[in-house]
């Protein structure tokens, strides 16, 4: 395997200067060279936009704001744990999911291209789950619907995520990151819309189920993948199985402190992100109408300052060549946002969280995929090594239930989750701080 000794970033720096090529050994793994691709492909970064708000989006919404309401009408008394037994089996159902389709889609070869299948396949599967869900009457039911959806969504983000190996050049990683953490972002948008069913749930659903849809038709043309049917096919031997199937073993070690920096970040934010509709609820003590407000009013602040800080953070990471730092600070920041509601129990304290916590999480976001990138140990294993590390998205959500549903169960109150959250992502930053081979 090679190893990755530059970040994605830091070319565009001298491709800005000069027109001279960059050296191969010391160009990050990419499938397209700078000189490939000489300009910023938009139509390329559109499509990214589009991509987590394909799949996160209506996932997210439906998961984390219309379920619980659902548990709440079916059993108002276990709701907690519901929502904890939900997050369980979920995280490890899109744990294996995640490895599995990132691994078959590096390796897969048809005319539609590697990825595309499992991003169409996984798409029109979750778009169907959400409305057996809908009509589901009993939470065992549910929580196996959603199963299903963590295997179909994690098809989906598997495939997605390997897309900026394969067609984005190093030099354009920064801005590209962006686009895709913009539409991470935005994603809260759909949150917005959401909240507005708490109502009726089951027309929340289904309307989730059109969204994804009609972005996931958008994203496809737009990404617009050609056959790889010319691609050198996969070798059936020992060493091949081994790299396209097993964790990466050489070369490493900057791509699990990243790897274990993300989970510790995702935690973090589970801590606090996965109960927001009980802390408003049964911390706050806010009436339903008041909830339905508040989340909406705190989902548009950090929508707004995600989006806008950003927008900023990716192109000057291209221009600087910088993404430890920032990615480092966003999440001591993205800890620094929980002491507000823990001090102070109050709708306004939640709004300074989503200040804070949306002005960092636009800067991680919007960074964290190039430095990612920068890190991987090798190009060909794109599919499987970033799905590892999107593990950190399934995985957490386990850790990060099982320890605020402890702490709740614990203390009996929702406030020593602020505390947790805050230390959780403080040793995320360290680690983050810990890599050596980007800047």
């Amino acid at each position: 395997m090679s190893t990755q000794t530059m970040p994605a970033a830091a070319d565009a720096r001298s491709a800005s200067k000069s027109a001279e090529p960059v050296s191969p050994q010391t160009e990050p793994s990419s499938s397209v060279t700078n000189e490939q691709q000489p300009k910023l492909p938009y139509v390329l970064c559109a499509g990214l936009f589009l991509g987590p708000l394909t799949w996160m989006g209506p996932v997210g919404a439906g998961r984390n704001v219309l379920t619980p309401q659902i548990f709440s009408n079916i059993d108002p008394a276990g709701k907690v744990a519901a929502v904890a037994l939900l997050s369980s089996f979920v995280s490890l159902a899109g744990l294996i999911a995640n490895f599995v389709f990132g691994a078959l889609s590096d390796v897969t070869r048809t005319r539609w291209g590697k990825r595309k299948p499992y991003i169409v396949g996984g798409l029109v599967i979750q778009a169907l789950l959400f409305v057996f869900i809908a009509n589901a009457a009993t939470i065992p039911m549910i929580i196996a619907g959603w199963v299903c959806v963590a295997v179909a969504e994690n098809a989906v983000a598997a495939s997605m995520v390997a897309q900026q190996s394969d067609r984005i050049a190093p030099r354009w990683r920064g801005t590209a990151s962006m686009c895709w953490g913009v539409g991470w972002t935005c994603c809260q948008v759909i949150t917005i819309i959401a909240s507005q069913f708490l109502g009726n749930p089951q027309a929340g659903m289904y309307l989730l189920a059109g969204i994804s849809l009609v972005l996931g038709l958008a994203h496809v043309i737009l990404m617009n993948e050609k056959s790889n049917l010319d691609e050198p096919r996969m070798q059936i031997d020992p060493n091949s199985l081994l790299s396209h199937f097993f964790l990466p073993m050489h070369g490493a070690r900057d791509y699990y402190l990243a790897l274990a920096g993300k989970l510790l970040m995702v935690v973090g934010g589970t801590c606090v992100g996965l109960y927001q509709l009980y802390i408003f609820t049964d911390y706050i003590h806010l009436d339903l109408n008041s909830t339905k407000l508040a989340v909406s009013t705190m989902t548009s602040i950090s929508l707004v300052t995600g989006i806008v800080f950003g927008v900023i953070a990716g192109p000057l990471a291209d221009k600087f060549g910088r993404l430890k730092a920032p990615v480092a600070i966003s999440v001591i920041f993205i800890g620094v946002a929980a002491v507000f509601p823990y001090f102070f129990p109050y709708a306004w304290a939640m709004y300074v969280f989503g200040i804070i916590s949306g002005i960092a999480n636009g800067v991680y976001n919007s960074i964290d995929g190039a430095l990612n990138l920068a890190v991987l140990p090798n190009k060909d294993t794109a599919g499987k090594d970033l799905g590892i590390i999107n593990f950190a998205n399934t995985l957490s959500q386990i850790i990060g239930t099982a320890i605020a549903g402890g702490i709740i169960t614990l203390f009996g109150t929702y406030r020593a989750v602020f505390p947790a959250s805050f230390l959780i992502s403080l040793m995320g930053a360290c680690l983050f701080f810990m890599i050596k081979k980007v800047k």
